[in-house]
């Protein structure tokens, strides 16, 4: 069945993209009426993160995230199954390229959960010319791993590892001036994490970017990729020249700040349905 509903997916790809959009808002809001589980997970976490804004913008918010994570989900048709040429028509990479190419030394991207993060990557394969490592949470469906995996490997010369990998290899390819493409925004549990404020919040977050951008000494820039009437746009945002610090809880607490501002700029394309207080 799995295998079939990818056949069917990749078969999407080839409507146009404004009739595929159309199709993702309409099950978005089916996927919104019926999944009360992470229907109830988002209007939790808009509710601590939003308290000033009203209940009824709350549920329309709350709609459009589901509108906008189907949509997200249905570009992977095109993303990973058409060919390059149209990929590179829809995917548009903007701001910081020139800095974050041209420095000798190493470079993080902090890629916010945002829904458009896998077409943020191949927009990076494509037009990114350095090595890119990145780090996986596994799937517990082997069908959908392995179509996942292949996706995102797709196009450039990408990496994966998987977090029990741990932080040793991914040291040694930053020291070497590879990339390291990284998404510490979600709850992965308090056993390595610190808690910190997230829209004033206590959330339980991985103070990796602060760790691995001290020990190696790269350069930081936020990676944010927007969902648009076109495909989408990927953009590098400056280098944080103020980071890291000495401090690992004052950096992990100032990643919380400025994800909350990139948010706060299209939060229907966030990925709230994520437990992020669940600790």
């Amino acid at each position: 069945m799995t295998a079939l509903a990818l056949a069917v997916l990749r078969a999407m790809g080839w409507l146009p993209l404004p009739v595929l959009r159309a199709v993702g808002a309409a099950l978005g809001l089916l996927v919104f009426a019926l999944g009360r589980r992470r229907r109830h997970v988002t209007q939790v976490n808009l509710a601590l993160c939003y308290p000033q804004m009203d209940m009824a913008a709350r549920e329309r918010l709350a709609r459009q995230v589901f509108v906008r994570y189907v949509q997200a989900l249905l570009d992977r048709s095109w993303l990973w199954h058409r060919d390059s040429s149209v990929v590179r028509a829809r995917v548009q990479v903007t701001g910081a390229v020139g800095q974050a190419l041209a420095t000798d030394r190493p470079v993080i991207f902090f890629v916010p959960h945002f829904v458009g993060l896998d077409a943020g990557g191949c927009g990076l394969g494509l037009h990114f010319p350095r090595h890119l490592h990145a780090i996986i949470t596994p799937q517990r469906n082997a069908v959908v791993e392995a179509w996942i995996g292949q996706g995102r490997r797709r196009f450039g010369n990408i990496t994966q590892w998987r977090r029990e990998a741990g932080v040793k290899p991914l040291l040694r390819a930053l020291q070497k001036g590879d990339v390291l493409h990284l998404s510490p925004d979600m709850n992965f549990g308090t056993e390595e994490s610190i808690f910190v404020p997230f829209y004033g919040v206590p959330a339980a977050t991985v103070p990796s970017l602060s760790r691995f951008a001290r020990l190696s000494g790269a350069r930081v820039h936020a990676l944010v990729t927007r969902m648009t009437a076109e495909g989408c746009v990927v953009e590098i945002g400056p280098a944080w020249d103020d980071f890291p610090s000495e401090d690992p809880v004052a950096d992990t607490a100032l990643m919380n700040q400025r994800l909350a501002a990139l948010i706060d700029a299209m939060p229907d394309q966030y990925f709230w349905p994520h437990q992020r207080f669940k600790s």
